[in-house]
Order: C-alpha cells, then structure tokens, then sequence
C-alpha cells in the first residue's frame, strides 16, 4: 500500500484509520473459516448488540470485516487495505477522496451496511439510474447476502413501489429523484402516500457533482399554468431586433442581461406604454427580460438541443440531456419562441428546494470523488464535512503533460488533429474531452476531415454512453466525448495498450472548474495503469473570452506565436490559470446567493411544511384549529390597534372579515365609538371559538372532512408565496438599491410577504370551518 501524506491534519487522520485498518487484518483468517450461514448470523448479532446499548463505534472493526469477507465470497473482491480507509472515512461523515479507478462503489459498501444496521435507513446517491441500478445490482449483493433488504429508487415508480424502496435498509438512486420524492412528500392530501421516512445517513458517490456543479440549480416541482403565447412570440421579435451595447448589456462573468435606458424606450414604444416598471406591465417585463436571456444566455447545441420539435435541457457538466426536466418561470417557453416552436404550458412553481438545503437535512451525510480538495472550504461552510485524501493502492503513472494555447480556435483543433494523428498511428487509444455538444461535433468535423475513425458520445447519443467509454481503452479507439460523460464507468485497459503508453487524454477546452479538467485527466492512469493527458486550448475559448479579455487585449501586441499559432509567451498559462479561478469564484458566488436567498425560504417552507404534517398526520384538527383562530384575533389586535385609531376604511375591511370566519353573526349595532369596535370584534371572536368547543363536544367527528380543504388552501397559497418570492428575487435586481445588500433587502421584504401569506393561510383555514360549521348546523336545523 503506498501512502503519501499531504500534511499533519491528513496523516493524522490516515494514521488514527490504518490502526482499525491493522485490527480489521487481523480477523480476516478468523472470518475465512467461518461458514456462510455463521457470517450471516453477524447481522442478527451486530443488531443485539446496538439495542443493548453498543456503538457503532464498538462494533465496525468486526462489521467491516465481516463486509469485506461477504464480498470476497459474493463478488470474488477483496477491499484493498485503502478502500477499508475510505469506508472509515465515510463512516464519521467525511469525503473520501480517492482518484479514478480506486473502486469507490466497494468502499460504499463497509459505511452502507454498518449504518444499516441501526434499522433508520441508509440513501446511496449516484449521478444517474444507470450507475444506481449497477451498484444496486452488484454491492446490493453484499447486503443482501448478509440478510439486508437493498431497494432502489428510480424516477418513474409508482408511489407503492417508492415506499417499498424507502423502507429497505439501504436505497441506491439519484440525488434529485430523492429531493423530489421530499417536495411531493409535502404536497400529498393522504399520509398513507408518503413515501420517505426521516433521514438518517447518506453517501454521495462523486459527491463534487452532486453538492457543488449541480447546486447551482434548485429542485422545482411546477403544475402547467396558462400563459400568453402569443405575447412571448411579440417579446422574441422585439429582442431579436435589439443591438447588444446598445439596447441591453451582457455579463458574461455571471451570465445575465439587462436593458439599457434605450432598451427600455425600445420596449415602452413598441407595446405603446409609458413606464414598463410599472406595476400593472410586470407581466410584460418579466416576459420581456426571459425572452432576452433566451436569445442571448441560452445557446443552442451548449445550453440546449432541439430533438423532434422539443427543447431538451443540457446539464452543461455532465454533457446529458436533463430527461424530463424544464425551466420555470417561463424561460422555456422563451427558448421556444425563438426556436419558432409550437410553445408548451408554462411550468407554475408549487415546491422549489436547494440541493443543499435537501442535503443538509441528513443527519450524517458523506460523500466519495476523486476531486474535492478544491472545494473543501465549501463542503465544510455549507455540509460540515472535511476532505480525507485517500493513499492510492498503487502509486500514479500518468504523465500530465502542460497545457498548449494557441492564438485561434481553429489552430487549436489543427494542432490537436495532427496530434491525434500521430498517436493514432501507433494504435493508442484516445479519449477527446470536449465541454459542450457544439465542440464536440467541431471536433469530429476535424477528424473526419483527416480522414479518423472515430466514437462520438454526447447527449444525443446517450444510450450508447456505458458502452462507448468502457471501449475507449482499446487498441485504435478514438472517443470524442463531454467532459463528464460516462462518469462512474471504468475505463479498463485493452491487451498491447500498456505498452503503447496507456490511454491518452485529450481535452479541447478548460472547464469552468478545475476538478472537471482533473476528472478528465483522471480517466486516464487507474490503478497503476500507465496513461497522459494534455489540453489543446485557445485565448478564444470561452472562458478566457469571460474572464480575461481584459488581459488578453493588453497583452495582444507582445504575443508571439509559432508557424502553428501556439503562444510562446509563458505568461499566458498565468493568465488562462487565473480566467479558471475567477470562474470558479463567480460559480461559488453564484452558488451562495442561490443557498442565501433559499435559506430565507427555507424557513418559511419549514414553518408551512411542519403545520402540514402535523395537519395530515392528525386524526383531529379541533385543537390546531382553536389555535389559528386564537393565533389570527392577536395578529389583529396587533394590526388595527392603533394611536390613531380604528378608520372607517379598516372597520369595513373589519366587518368583512368578521363575516368570513365568525361561527355566530356578528352584530355591531351596540358600538357606539370605532376604538371600541376592534375589543368587541375581538370579543365576537372568542365566543366564536366557545361555539365552536360546545359543538365538538357533542360531535366530535365534525370536523373530519375540514382537514383535506385546509391542506388545499395551505397548497394554494404556498403556491402564490413561491410565485411572489420569483418576482421579489427579479425586483431585488431591477431595482438595484445603491448601496444596500440585496440579501439583506430580500430578507426583510421576504418577511413582510411572508407575514402576509401565513395569516392570509389562518384567514382561509378559519373560514373553512366557519363555512362547514354554518353548514352543520343549518342541516341540524334540517333533520330536526
């Protein structure tokens, strides 16, 4: 086992795992002779000894090493000494860090099943079904020798087949899907169909993708809402015809856009309005601003493709179409009008989470990549989880070769041909990493050109993905591919390719982060294996173009070239080096917004989503109910108490309230002064809840069908709240306060809207059973 420490905190922790690691050694030639059945028996002993009050602590020296036996017996592999490490790791709620090719799926397998044991579940979360379906199929043979139940949670069960995943002692799936199965968990009207139950310890294989490139983006489920489809067709023509500089600007750092003044006149003039800010043109601007980013943000072949008539969303990390996914808000309606396609309904939001509010909800949570050290600081700010660089089993053999950067685009991609062609010619194999569709069709024009066989794997040729990268190691194959793609899949060497150097890794273009480029690398060079890697990249590339044109353009009169456009000024990897970092930074800034602005949301979704459950989970509502009602006379006493006191205006708006929610009519004919009327409404409102306590006396299942139309009226107001929180966060932008910090503003404004929705929510709730206790008691005045 080679070990090589990166400094004291490491080794110190390396040192405290290899001490269990030596005891786990030393009851391997005890667990050999043990019989099968005797292996399996651990199980039911491990599970004796938690309930009779031992650790998980006490017990995993003896329960990895029963693990590690099961699977030599189940699977003929045995867990490299540092894969035994990697379980430790994961086991305290760390990341483990181990390269490609290292078998992090078998390390899944030592934390999964100890944790198991404590009967409360544990979730393995992958990057797709694929991959959860294979280590569901292969680790789950570990398990479930061992007496463990193994489910899997796939995207289109039903929500019997989910319950039954969620209630086996170990689920494979996707992250998303299991975000999802939470947001719907809050949207159900029957308890009987929720699907999880409480959250307990999760790992997360290439933890980096999941927590760090996917959180950018929340998990949103939306209902279809009418929209005007022919309104989004006018705003794609009006754009269309606007200049950029001009009529809006770009931030291609942040990716956004914004209308200039003369923009907005342009706007004003062509819808014949006077102030496009004004309150009753929101609709209009907001369909305005989305038609903008799809025109000028959203990139055909990169952000998006068009298959049969349909926009299907690229995942601009991983290079696969997004299956089934769409953008709310009706930016994919936007995308539409100006592919002058047939537009679909507008995706209404009704549950929106951050991946990293989803997360945090795990009590343990641990994760395995071979790229996290970057992003320690994230992982432990918003997870609380360090990084454990984990030895390799093997020491690495892959030759990383420098960076060529050339002048062009086009002397990029000649220079990478003729590289491909040489190497070709010997027979070694060649993976092309490319960041977009868009490039890697531009690189497959090249290779045909000189005449190259080649496998091209995008995302429109996805189904062919597992296959096409586990081939890439042979003799003569040439696979152009995504970044990201086939993430997960071993790339296995083919006879004779040892010796010809390995696989050779090629990329196109830096990613904008550097893990991406590392993972690239990193497919390359497994176990020991031989390989190199080398990036063909040009000052045109996008991300240079974001975040060093200001640079570049200093810098244009001293470059100096060679006959093939590649750069000889050493300063330009500085430069390219450092466009990466300030993407990284505008990734981790935009990340943190995201996580800021949800975290206000957050709150309010707990205080919603916690007065739901315990709505739906009860089999009487009564005494929730006299609390609304006496939760709602306060927020008036506090709301029409006043040192001016009681307008005409607010005892209007009084009486129709009064109206609404009291059980007994309300006579107001005894007021005299209007400081006396908001005491007697208060008063009136008391003797409302006593009615209400005398008819639950003698009939207490009154109100058994009240439950379902309140958990209708939270949804349909939860649902509005989202909606005012969307325009809150685009006017938050709009109206840039000078120097005021919008997270700051949003909070306070979020709160006002907040406030406004939760009592809006008890109005509703005591006028639902006024209504259904008016009616009662008028078919008691019926029957008798």
């Amino acid at each position: 086992m080679m070990i090589t420490l990166l400094n004291k905190t490491q080794e110190r922790k390396i040192k405290k795992y290899q001490k269990f690691v030596t005891e786990i050694n030393r009851l391997e030639i005890e667990f050999e002779q043990l019989s099968d059945q005797e292996l399996k028996q651990k199980t039911t002993y491990f599970k004796e000894l938690l309930s009779n009050g031992k650790t998980i602590e006490d017990i995993k020296v003896e329960a990895f090493a029963t693990v590690r036996e099961a699977s030599k017996r189940t699977l003929g592999m045995r867990h490299f000494d540092v894969q035994l490490i990697g379980g430790l790791a994961l086991l305290e709620g760390n990341i483990s860090e181990m390269p490609t090719g290292e078998g992090k799926s078998l390390v899944a397998s030592l934390p999964s099943y100890l944790r198991a044991l404590e009967g409360k579940g544990v979730h393995v979360i992958t990057v797709n079904e694929y991959l959860a379906m294979r280590d569901k199929e292969q680790i789950g043979q570990i398990h479930e020798f061992l007496g463990l139940t193994v489910g899997i949670n796939l995207t289109e069960m039903s929500p019997d087949e989910k319950q039954e995943a969620y209630q086996a002692d170990i689920t494979y799936g996707i992250g998303t899907e299991f975000g999802f199965d939470y947001l719907r968990d809050h949207m159900i009207l029957d308890e009987e169909l929720k699907v999880q139950r409480p959250y307990h310890f999760a790992i997360i294989d290439e933890v980096d993708s999941i927590l760090i490139d996917e959180a950018k983006t929340p998990l949103i489920i939306a209902n279809k809402a009418s929209l005007y489809s022919k309104l989004f067709s006018v705003c794609s023509k009006v754009v269309r015809r606007m200049e950029n500089d001009v009529d809006y600007t770009i931030d291609l750092e942040t990716r956004t856009a914004f209308f200039t003044e003369e923009g907005i006149n342009k706007i004003e003039k062509a819808f014949s309005i006077d102030n496009l800010y004004d309150l009753k043109h929101q609709v209009l601007y907001h369909y305005m601003i989305q038609s903008l980013y799809a025109e000028v943000i959203f990139k055909k072949d990169v952000d998006y493709i068009v298959h049969e008539g349909k926009i299907e969303l690229i995942d601009s990390f991983t290079g696969r179409v997004m299956e089934g996914k769409s953008l709310s808000d009706g930016l994919h309606q936007a995308i539409e009008a100006k592919e002058e396609l047939e537009l679909t309904e507008e995706n209404k939001m009704q549950a929106t989470i951050t991946i990293q509010n989803y997360f945090r909800m795990y009590p343990i949570l641990s994760g395995m990549t071979g790229t996290a050290k970057l992003e320690e600081k994230e992982f432990q700010q918003v997870y609380g989880m360090d990084v454990v660089q984990i030895p390799t089993n093997k020491p690495k053999q892959r030759i990383d070769l420098e960076d060529l950067i050339f002048a062009t685009i086009p002397q990029k991609y000649e220079a990478l041909t003729k590289e491909v062609l040489k190497r070709h010619a010997t027979g070694q194999p060649i993976l092309i990493g490319t960041t977009s569709i868009e490039q890697s069709e531009m690189v497959a024009k090249y290779l045909e050109h000189a005449k190259l066989p080649y496998n091209l794997l995008n995302a429109k040729s996805v189904e062919h993905e597992v296959d096409l990268i586990s081939k890439a190691g042979q003799k003569n194959q040439i696979t152009i591919a995504t970044n990201m793609a086939g993430r997960g899949t071993d790339i296995v060497l083919g006879p004779g390719v040892a010796e010809l150097g390995g696989l050779c890794v090629l990329g196109t273009e830096r990613h904008e982060s550097r893990r991406v480029d590392d993972q690239l690398k990193g497919r390359a060079g497994r176990q020991g294996d031989p390989g190199v890697s080398q990036f063909f990249i040009s000052i045109e590339d996008v991300i240079t173009e974001r975040f060093a044109a200001e640079q570049l353009k200093k810098m244009k009169k001293s470059l100096k070239t060679n006959s093939d456009g590649l750069i000889l000024n050493r300063k330009i990897h500085e430069i390219v080096n450092r466009a990466q970092r300030l993407c990284e930074g505008s990734n981790y800034s935009a990340r943190e917004y995201t996580l800021k602005l949800d975290d206000v949301v957050n709150e309010q979704r707990n205080i919603i989503y916690k007065n739901r459950d315990m709505i739906l989970e009860s089999t009487d509502v009564f005494d929730f109910i006299i609390k609304t009602y006496r939760s709602l006379a306060e927020y008036y006493k506090q709301k029409y108490t006043s040192n001016d006191g009681l307008t005409n205006e607010k005892i209007e708006e009084l009486m129709h309230k009064a109206q609404l929610i009291s059980i007994k009519e309300f006579d107001t004919a005894e007021i005299i002064e209007p400081n006396e009327f908001i005491n007697v409404f208060l008063l009136h409102l008391e003797e409302s809840i006593e009615k209400l306590k005398e008819i639950y006396q003698s009939e207490p299942n009154f109100l058994l069908d009240v439950k379902y139309d309140i958990l209708h009226a939270m949804d349909m107001y939860w649902t509005q709240h989202l909606e005012s929180m969307t325009r809150l966060k685009e006017g938050i932008g709009l109206r840039g306060y000078s120097q005021e910090d919008p997270i700051q503003i949003y909070q306070k404004e979020s709160l006002k809207i907040f406030t406004q929705t939760f009592y809006l929510i008890e109005e509703e709730i005591c006028t639902i059973v006024s209504d259904h206790v008016k009616t009662f008691l008028l078919l008691g005045e019926v029957n008798e």
